[in-house]
């Protein structure tokens, strides 16, 4: 598969340049065609998926409203998705039905990071989830991603426990 991602490219300053005026916006269901799934590939084994099971699993999530969002940064040069992340909230019975915010599948394409997309997609839904009404936001990360989240204002809490399927 060829890589269409956008190449890194530094101002006169070595800066960021326009990075931080790519906007940042929900999931459309054209970004199927624009990398979306393969960027999340990056992240964790994520097959090809056909047309017919994106617009099912997008209609989905586009069903539960602002209870699961799903941001995408453009590259308005190549057309490609080159970062994204994701947040549900959790409706709870504790602390007088409160609610919680989850934030998931935070990536960015390799050939772009380190230049604070990453950072940007957290902190919207950071925003999100405050504006939703979350007392808290959690996430879970690899030890090697620990720096990064502390970064964007997280702290270490608890121990992660799974069970896989």
């Amino acid at each position: 598969m060829e890589n269409r991602s956008l190449q890194p490219v530094a101002d006169a300053e070595g800066g960021r340049g326009d990075d931080d005026l790519l906007p940042i916006r929900r999931l459309e269901i054209s970004d199927n065609s624009k990398g979306f799934v393969e960027l999340l590939a990056q992240l964790s084994p994520c097959p090809p998926l056909s047309d017919a099971d994106f617009s099912a699993r997008f209609a989905d999530l586009a069903a539960l409203g602002d209870d699961h969002v799903i941001c995408v940064i453009e590259d308005p040069r190549s057309g490609r998705i080159i970062a994204t992340g994701s947040v549900f909230i959790e409706r709870k019975f504790l602390r007088g039905c409160a609610k919680v915010g989850h934030i998931e599948d935070v990536v960015v394409d390799t050939a772009v990071r380190c230049r604070h997309l990453g950072q940007r997609v957290v902190q919207y839904l950071v925003e999100h989830a405050k504006a939703a009404g979350c007392y808290k936001v959690i996430l879970d990360c690899e030890p090697d991603r620990r720096a990064f989240y502390e970064k964007c204002g997280f702290t270490e809490k608890s121990i992660q426990m799974a069970l896989y399927f």
